[in-house]
């Protein structure tokens, strides 16, 4: 039926359809002035943090507030529709013996009540009112969010505009009030549990102390009491290693002394050293040695050396020298006497030390333990110090406006003006469209399902096919199939030489049942078909084109099974079918090797895509020959072979590469390399569809990733049309 069909039909059955759309804009007008409006009014809640800084926990100052996710969103949207708010709501509002809440008010059906004395249903008097209203709230409840906002919305309907508006601002109230008591709730519950646990940690921490401080004392640890708090034996063997370094250093500095002095009185230049040179007998008898020595002087000039004067001053100056150098001795003595005395006194202090360290060794020991029993009771006042610290903050937000609710109304119910059911105009344009387009739709249906669709012959007997006159022994063969449509000049171009067509079978009329059966007529000669009504292109291009591509033009292999001049005819209608939907290209494989670079000089290097690429017949349909190089080396160069289908498939629409030779053991590997980079493989063969080699093949060209496997039949040298069944493989 065509378009002009279906408007003559429909001119003609005008009135089938006006009938059914009035009617329904009638329904429509009534239904929309019949019903009782509803109204519904909405109020919006945002989802916020609203702790500030001084209501915050202390840990938590200085801390963000965590994000409102889009799961805490939908969870509110649970809260704000539970039972616990729907009963108080419903109380408040009075809507237990409301008629449009409550279905009891108008009493008990007579149908529930036979119901309800079967025991199928149960009997509403039993349950309590606000259960029974529960039903009716959750039907004009909504609640939802607004987009991927926090804003939740609440609208409630009701043919009261004024209870509408009141009951969607209390129930957001009622949700605000809900999640202020949830925290002073959970205040409250913190307090209580800080303060029953801080009377036990009080006792724990003054337990453990006093743990420390016996074992302290029990083990003679006291400490100083100093700002390094360290204890007495401890500070004592410091104090004693500080004496011992000192004396070590008395006793070097007097021995070095004692020994220096005495090397230089030896040397003569005792009186050099300061401790010599200071000391108060040595220094007059310096004096006195210089005045005797200027007498001396004095009286040489006049006496002569062994005048009695002159005997006498040396006698006395002898004598000075003597009380010298005896003085100088003594200092050194002295120095030597300290020098012992201070290496008595280092041995003495060693002595100590050496039994001090004992006592330390021994108090450290008992330090480590007594370092855990500090730190158990530290621990323990730590955690007390915490809890008082909480149950004083949990105290203060134990009131009950300490504690905000995380929302608030950012926009209140207003009493609604208008009704949101029903949409009048929308209702009644809907329901007349819809009902304008079933009848045309019936009317159309029922001309189809009829089989006398308008303008065609009406009046005269239907036309019956023409039937053949039976052959009972002649072998069935498959109709041909018309070749693809293609342009009047490309079909002129590609037309083959004009073969002898068949007679006609014959047309009879049919013979009844009771007739004589008819002699059995000699089947006509098949007639070789030309290779563009061999394959059914249509709907192989058809199939082809549906594979889908992971880019660029739609890639093909054909591979042939039976003599040259089949691939050559299926392949030279293929590429001719192709190049009516785009640009085709033909790879030829299952040719020799010649003369010309094709594509093994193109994946060897050996040449570019100018020098293969050849012209064929048709602007859009060009040709790559085999090339000088063998077959093999596009099993070898396996990525080089990937790259130019690639390059090619983005300049062409359509790339068919064409190989013979497919049931041959040597062509596996040809057609393993060069399906792995195509979109779909044709195997034209005449085979059985269990042959071993057609089914060799297949697995072949499945196996090297190939998304569709197509095999194509020649109809002219099948004798019996094809088996239904899919290629199967045999044991």
């Amino acid at each position: 039926m065509s378009l002009g069909d279906v408007g003559r039909l429909l001119r003609r059955r005008w009135l089938v359809i006006l009938l059914p759309t009035l009617a329904a804009f009638g329904l429509s007008v009534a239904f929309v002035h019949v019903v009782a409006p509803r109204y519904t009014a909405e109020a919006k809640l945002l989802l916020e943090s609203r702790d500030s800084a001084l209501t915050r926990l202390q840990q938590d100052r200085g801390e963000l507030p965590q994000p409102i996710d889009e799961q805490a969103v939908a969870s509110q949207v649970q809260v704000v529709m539970s039972r616990d708010i729907a009963r108080e709501a419903i109380k408040r509002l009075g809507l237990v013996g409301n008629p449009e809440f409550d279905p009891m008010v108008q009493g008990v059906g007579g149908l529930q009540q036979v119901l309800v004395m079967l025991g199928l249903a149960q009997n509403p008097l039993d349950r309590e009112p606000v259960d029974r209203v529960l039903e009716k709230y959750y039907e004009r409840l909504l609640v939802y969010p607004a987009g991927k906002s926090r804003i939740l919305t609440v609208e409630f309907r009701s043919k009261d505009p004024e209870l509408a508006a009141r009951a969607a601002n209390l129930i957001s109230d009622l949700y605000l009030s809900s999640l202020a008591a949830a925290k002073v709730d959970t205040a409250r519950y913190a307090s209580t549990w800080l303060g029953s646990n801080i009377d036990t940690l009080r006792s724990r921490v003054a337990e453990a102390e006093g743990k420390v401080e016996a074992f302290r004392a029990r083990n003679g640890l006291i400490g100083s009491g100093g700002t390094t708090n360290q204890p007495l034996a401890a500070q004592q063997l410091a104090e004693l290693s500080t004496q011992l370094t000192q004396a070590r250093a008395a006793q070097a500095d007097a021995a070095a002394k004692a020994k220096l002095i005495r090397e230089m009185m030896k040397d003569g230049r005792g009186f050099e050293i300061p401790d010599v040179a200071n000391n108060e007998l040595i220094r007059r008898l310096v004096e006195q040695r210089i005045g005797l020595k200027a007498q001396l002087a004095l009286e040489a000039r006049t006496l002569l050396p062994q005048h009695p004067r002159m005997k006498e001053l040396r006698a006395q100056l002898e004598g000075l020298e003597t009380q010298i150098r005896a003085a100088a001795d003594r200092a050194v003595r002295t120095l030597e006497n300290d020098a012992r005395i201070a290496g008595s006194r280092v041995e003495s202090l060693q002595a100590t030390v050496d039994g001090q360290r004992g006592v330390v060794a021994k108090a450290n020991g008992d330090e480590v333990e007594l370092r855990a029993l500090e730190r158990e009771a530290k621990a323990q006042r730590e955690q007390l110090e915490s809890y008082l610290g909480r149950f004083r903050e949990a105290a203060a937000r134990d009131a009950a406006s300490a504690a905000p609710a995380d929302a608030r109304v950012v926009s209140r119910a207003v009493v609604p003006d208008l009704p949101s059911f029903p949409k009048k105009l929308p209702i009644i344009l809907f329901s007349t469209v819809i009902a304008f387009l079933f009848a045309i739709g019936g009317v159309v249906a029922k001309a189809l399902l009829a089989g006398d669709p308008p303008g065609r012959g009406r009046g005269r007997p239907p036309l019956r096919r023409p039937e053949a006159e039976p052959m009972p022994d002649a072998p069935f063969v498959a109709a041909p199939v018309a070749a693809p449509a293609m342009p009047a000049a490309a079909s002129a171009a590609l037309a083959p030489e004009p073969a002898p067509t068949a007679e006609p079978i014959p047309v009879v009329a049919p013979t009844p049942p009771a007739a004589a059966p008819a002699v059995a007529q000699a089947p006509a000669p098949a007639v070789p078909l030309p290779f563009e009504a061999r394959y059914d292109l249509d709907v192989l291009v058809a199939r082809l084109d549906a594979v889908e591509t992971a880019g660029g033009g739609r890639r093909v292999l054909l591979v042939g099974t039976g003599d040259e001049a089949d691939l050559d005819g299926l392949a030279r209608s293929l590429g001719r079918a192709a190049a009516l939907h785009g640009r085709a290209l033909m790879v030829r494989l299952d040719g020799p090797s010649g003369a010309r670079p094709g594509l093994t000089d193109l994946v060897a290097g050996r040449a570019d895509f100018m020098t293969v690429i050849q012209p064929d017949a048709g602007p859009r349909l060009n040709l790559i020959g085999r090339g000088t190089g063998p077959a093999e080396a596009l099993v070898a160069g396996h990525d080089a072979l990937g790259l130019t289908f690639d390059a090619l498939g983005e300049a062409y629409d359509w790339v068919i590469a064409c190989l013979g030779g497919g049931f041959e053991a040597e062509t596996g590997p040809l057609v393993s390399a060069l399906a792995a980079w195509m979109d779909a493989v044709v195997i034209a063969s005449n085979a059985e569809a269990d042959d071993p080699r057609l089914v060799g093949l297949f697995d072949t060209a499945e196996a090297a990733g190939v998304p569709e496997v197509i095999v194509a039949q020649d109809r002219a040298a099948a004798e019996v049309a094809m088996p239904s069944y899919p290629l199967r493989r045999t044991a």
